[in-house]
């Protein structure tokens, strides 16, 4: 059904009212403002709409039928007073009002659910949510977790995975893992460890190779490195121009290169042999404990500036299960920084700047 068979707005009339005959043309009197508030339903469908800029589609979202959720967002137009949207032949498109209650009505819907979704889970099963990074999850958390799981069978833990930055306090997470320079570190973040970058390969790649004694020797091998290095100058100490730099090198060039846009592929292409990875000491620390990969270099390390941070949801500090994850996390983090060299007999050191 196109968009224009929903209820058109009567507030897109224009505002005069035509007097009896040979009488002027009179001004409408302006309508009441009405004070009441939006009904909670009517905003879940204007957000439905706003969203799919489609009565039909936010109607089969909503289960309803459209001619609901036309009479809903009518409502809302007479309500506000303005129309919210413009229907077109087979469209529509918000207003400025409507973008401006859009604003409005977007993290009070989110919080509204949040609530619901942490009373819900506080009767049910308890649960931690955390976000992380997937490299990281991949590489750090989950060949972890199970430890963890051990000790705690009657907690659930959820992972959400994802490069963008999540702010806590509007969502439904309890924890952050996250990765950045001390200045850049939500007030409050626990360090979980620092990191150095190294170069490491299949130790039956090496085997089959010249044995690599300096940097120039890495002419005859594949270079692997993150690719958001080309990207972002901010990472540009992940990268394997600023270590041949450091190591008196600037100019070499190798057999090939080969990039990747995750860590974990990075440490996946090492692992098989496909050439020298530059990785961070934290993500690969298990493999070269166990041998499976090897520091090609060991001696020609490099610091880096950032470092692991945890976070927690203020709103979860409290919960049990959130502590205990919390508490174990830092312990394995004492591990880590354990098998990366780094002093482990400090405490945890909390970010205070934003």
């Amino acid at each position: 059904m196109p968009q224009s068979a929903a209820h058109p707005s009567p507030h897109a009339l224009p505002a005069t009212a035509a007097a009896g005959p040979g009488s002027a043309v009179q001004q409408a009197a302006p309508a009441l403002t009405r004070s009441r508030p939006l009904p909670v339903g009517h905003l879940r469908a204007f957000e439905a709409v706003a969203r799919h800029l489609n009565f039909r589609m936010a109607a089969e979202e909503l289960s309803v039928t459209q001619s609901a959720v036309s009479r809903q967002i009518q409502g809302m137009e007479d309500d506000v007073g303005v129309p919210l949207f413009l229907r077109h032949t087979r469209s529509v498109s918000l207003t400025p009002a409507g973008t401006q209650l859009l604003r409005a009505v977007l993290p009070a819907l989110e919080r509204l659910d949040q609530s619901v979704r942490q009373i819900r889970a506080s009767r049910g099963r308890r649960t931690v949510a955390v976000t992380t990074w997937a490299s990281f999850a991949s590489l750090w958390l989950i060949p972890r977790l199970e430890a963890f799981q051990a000790t705690h069978p009657d907690i659930d833990i959820r992972i959400d995975a994802t490069d963008a930055r999540v702010d806590l306090a509007h969502s439904d997470l309890d924890l952050a893992l996250r990765y950045t320079r001390p200045g850049a570190a939500t007030v409050g973040a626990i360090r979980l460890f620092g990191e150095q970058i190294t170069a490491v390969a299949s130790p039956w790649l090496l085997r089959s190779r010249a044995p690599i004694r300096r940097v120039v020797d890495l002419s005859t091998m594949a270079l692997i490195e993150s690719s958001d290095v080309q990207r972002n100058p901010n990472l540009d100490v992940l990268g394997w121009r600023r270590w041949l730099t450091t190591h008196g090198a600037p100019e070499l060039v190798p057999r090939r290169w080969l990039y990747f846009n995750y860590a974990n592929q990075i440490a996946q292409a090492a692992l098989s042999g496909q050439g020298v990875a530059l990785v961070r000491t934290p993500l690969v620390a298990s493999a070269l404990a166990g041998g499976e990969l090897v520091e090609v270099l060991p001696e020609r390390r490099l610091d880096s500036p950032l470092a692991y941070w945890l976070v927690i949801n203020p709103g979860s500090a409290l919960r049990p299960e959130i502590q205990a994850f919390a508490r174990w996390v830092q312990a394995q983090a004492l591990e880590t920084r354990a098998a990366i060299g780094e002093v482990v007999d400090a405490p945890p050191v909390a970010a205070d700047n934003a």
